[in-house]
């Protein structure tokens, strides 16, 4: 048998620091729709229309899952253990990111306010992200 796995294994066995090669992981996609949260909030405040709030509400609450999905994609595929050693505050960031994006932050609010505050959330994990390309 092990003979046959000799043969029929791998010659080659290769590391990559994520799933596929670097360049697809960006928290750009995350901040984009951060954005989108937070000017929806801007102009859910300047309108008093109630079909207008109501579309206003369920995009931004869309908006918000997906800056969810790509704060997690970005926390559990991009991210290793070596840089949670170098950035010990990474998990608490993205925990607070998640959170700012989700029923208790922006997902829950129409407070432009909140959309700022995970826009910064986010601003600080790019930071981080692109220190650690340069690596």
């Amino acid at each position: 048998m092990r003979l046959l796995s000799r043969i029929l294994g791998p010659s080659l066995e290769a590391t990559a620091h994520c799933d596929l090669p670097c360049g697809v992981y960006d928290p750009a996609q995350a901040r984009i729709e951060a954005e989108s949260v937070k000017a929806i909030q801007e102009k859910y405040q300047g309108n008093e229309d109630p079909e207008f709030r109501t579309r206003a509400i369920q995009i931004k609450e869309q908006r918000a899952e997906l800056v969810k999905h790509h704060l997690w994609v970005l926390w559990t595929d991009y991210f290793k253990a070596p840089h949670f050693e170098k950035y010990p505050q990474l998990h608490d960031l993205f925990n607070k990111a998640t959170k700012a994006a989700g029923a208790s932050g922006a997902k829950g609010s129409m407070d432009p306010a909140k959309g700022q505050e995970l826009l910064d959330l986010i601003a600080e994990i790019d930071k981080i992200f692109w220190e650690t390309k340069q690596a």
